[in-house]
């Protein structure tokens, strides 16, 4: 069997569909896009909202590694004068995408190569024979002979100290790209848990929905994620040196040893640049950490890695802080420890610096504290299945599903599966470097090569 299936409707699941039929598979390409609108677009860019701006320069985007179109110049063409060092919005990229798909496709009909997109959810993967059998929503199946599982993120689960009363209230919003702009009636006062970039987003929205309500923001260490320079900062010189100093490091606190040794002897250095030459060896130094390592990583530093890795748009960071000085935004630093109450809803915390516990009440509480990535909790179909029949296993610290580098899927057992692989978060926990689209679009042209290879062996 030789036809691939690829599930998952979102940009990775595009990235690998367009890369498939770019290089020419062996058979049939079958993408389950699921019930999304518009296949390709995702949570990521599924939003209209202008306010929410890329985190990536419009010069580094894509989803191609071989573009019939950078996004640079599709931007110019869309929006004349438009930077290429600028942040475009999420709904630009959407657009692009959507442009890319279409011309992979036409291509892929001129040259004879089958491909067919269902609009349906894949609830099951079983093996068959030497490949597997994927079974849709409405009952019908496909017989393939390798599947990627392009799941993007999980749904949100609810915050862990949050009553039933309060979820049923209507008045607690666990997705924040599902907020409501039109409620019954607009809040006064609107908590946002969470500070990164799904906060800043949530916020400027908002914000602009409900001009006469308060907002505040609530996180642990109560800091904003760290904003971009206004142009691209230029590649530190001894930045291989550098590399090669983290490279040798066996534990997440050498690693920053390293850094903060490093910055303090280049005081003219940009800390951003620092940080930006070692995307590429991420992965190496994640792989490098015993999973004590890890554990420690993600207990005490994630926070600090969060907060500088993962940086603010200029315009976004500009506006947040004018949402600040004038008093409609406040930033609390505090731990939130329950949410009960059926509107208004009393929200129990403790400060950070104090200890001590308050409660503050709110008309709306939305939670925006990033990721979810524990398969072990999820109740999607296809992700229980695979799990209760041990084609593979949550990663042991809950980033989604445990793999090998090349994105080959582990199964119960230990073994890499023949012909099952996974490409985006779901990846995390091996890669950690993952999520962002100039990751995706690099594994999605590996993955590609890979399953063309692997056909033309069963073929031959």
């Amino acid at each position: 069997m030789s036809d691939i299936a690829i599930i998952g409707g979102g940009a990775a699941g595009a990235a690998v569909f367009g890369s498939l039929l770019r290089r020419g598979a062996a058979g049939t390409v079958h993408w389950m896009t699921g019930e999304t609108p518009v296949p390709g677009r995702g949570v990521a860019y599924g939003t209209q909202d202008e306010r929410h701006l890329l985190n990536v320069r419009a010069s580094h985007m894509g989803l191609y590694v071989d573009e019939d179109e950078g996004f640079a110049h599709f931007c110019a063409r869309q929006r004349p004068g438009f930077p290429e060092t600028d942040f475009a919005s999420r709904w630009l990229f959407g657009d692009f995408i959507e442009s890319q798909l279409t011309s992979r496709m036409a291509e892929a009909a001129a040259k004879g190569q089958p491909y067919v997109l269902h609009g349906l959810e894949a609830v099951s993967v079983a093996p068959h024979g030497g490949g597997y059998e994927v079974k849709l929503a409405n009952g019908d199946a496909l017989r393939v002979g390798a599947v990627v599982l392009a799941l993007g993120i999980l749904p949100p689960l609810p915050f862990s100290g949050t009553t039933a009363r309060a979820l049923a209230s209507g008045a607690y919003v666990v997705d924040p790209w599902n907020l409501p702009q039109y409620p019954s009636r607009p809040p006064h006062r609107v908590i946002v848990i969470g500070t990164g970039l799904t906060a800043v987003d949530t916020l400027l929205s908002a914000s602009a929905w409900w001009p006469d309500a308060e907002f505040i923001a609530v996180s642990r260490h109560g800091l904003w994620s760290s904003v971009h320079a206004q142009a691209p900062t230029t590649v530190f010189a001894s930045q291989a040196e550098v590399n090669a100093a983290l490279l040798s490091c066996r534990s997440p606190l050498a690693m920053l040893r390293v850094i903060r040794r490093t910055l303090r002897d280049h005081p003219g250095l940009d800390w951003r640049s620092l940080i930006d030459g070692m995307r590429p060896h991420n992965p190496t130094l994640w792989q490098g950490m015993s999973e004590a390592g890890r554990r420690r990583f993600l207990r005490h530093l994630r926070w600090l890695w969060d907060v500088s890795r993962h940086r603010a748009p200029p315009r976004s960071a500009a506006a947040i802080q004018r949402l600040l000085d004038s008093g409609r935004l406040t930033l609390r630093a505090a731990r939130v420890v329950g949410i009960d109450g059926d509107g208004p809803l009393d929200v129990m915390m403790r400060t950070r610096a104090s200890g001590e516990p308050t409660v503050l009440q709110a008309d709306m509480v939305v939670q925006a504290t990033g990721l979810n990535l524990s398969v072990a909790l999820s109740d999607r179909p296809l992700i229980m299945q695979l799990l209760r029949d041990g084609l593979v296993k949550a990663d042991p610290l809950q980033l989604g599903l445990s793999a090998e580098p090349d994105g080959r899927l582990i199964d119960a057992q230990g073994h890499a599966r023949p012909g099952l692989y996974a490409i985006g978060p779901m990846l995390c926990g091996n890669l950690w470097e993952c999520i962002a689209m100039p990751e995706i679009r690099s594994m999605a042209n590996e993955l590609a090569y890979a399953l063309k290879k692997a056909a033309s062996l069963v073929v031959a």
